[in-house]
């Protein structure tokens, strides 16, 4: 089948492996002290490495290749976890239990109630008109879904004056970089940020996002922002 992939250029591979250790499917593996795609069927085109790579060795490619079989991955996973004897949870680690425990800021019961910073509707991406009037002069925000619930002041911090539009990449069978390079190309979108959660399978949206704003042609700076699982704001780029 032809479909989305990831390639490495092995002249600007320098070794580091970063690749290596962001791929949780165990796709890529290094090869004379160069990273190499071992299995075509173990890379789910969602491009985890891409950013982790500092030479910008990696990029996305449409080819013939076999199909991602998730089955395939999570068994290959158990081996390795056997074989180091580390415990067999071998799902995405974005995937792994963890419990937060009960919130630790005490509310007064005169604490205001927040209000919804939602500009407009829909939010899924996969639902948004290219051309919806609310886009044009907007600051755009572009949600990993998950980060609205893990960060308690999401709608005041992020969201207000801002529209608004969220997906997981890990769940869509989309390739959201096609239409949101649309939404930039055919819009005057005024700044973007993105919001993610630290862990790698979330990294899809904030490669869909960088693409299509490369795609469309536009010069938009986009600025990042990480969120912990436990709700704090890792990062800012």
């Amino acid at each position: 089948m032809i479909r989305k992939i990831i390639e490495i250029n092995e002249d600007k591979c320098n070794g580091c492996e970063a690749c290596a250790k962001a791929c949780h499917e165990g796709a890529i593996g290094m090869v004379n002290g160069k990273a190499k795609l071992i299995r075509d069927d173990y890379c789910d085109g969602l491009g985890d490495c891409l950013p982790a790579c500092p030479t910008d060795a990696i990029s996305f490619v449409e080819r013939e290749a076999a199909e991602y079989d998730e089955e395939a991955v999570k068994l290959n996973q158990l081996k390795k976890s056997i074989m180091s004897g580390t415990d067999t949870n071998f799902d995405c680690p974005g995937t792994s239990s963890k419990y937060m425990g009960q919130a630790k800021k005490e509310q007064n019961q005169d604490t205001v109630k927040a209000v919804s910073q939602l500009m407009q509707w829909p939010v899924q991406i996969k639902l948004v008109p290219v051309n919806a009037p609310y886009f044009n002069e907007a600051d755009l925000l572009i949600a990993a879904d998950c980060t609205a619930f893990a960060y308690g002041d999401f709608h005041s911090d992020f969201m207000k004056d801002k529209i608004t539009i969220i997906g997981c990449p890990k769940l869509d069978s989309v390739d959201y970089s096609e239409k949101l390079a649309q939404i930039i190309k055919n819009n005057n979108i005024r700044s973007i940020t993105v919001t993610r959660m630290e862990v790698p399978c979330c990294g899809g949206i904030e490669n869909a996002v960088l693409n299509a704003v490369e795609n469309s042609g536009k010069d938009i700076v986009c600025k990042i922002a990480v969120i912990k699982i436990n709700g704090e704001l890792d990062v800012i780029r």
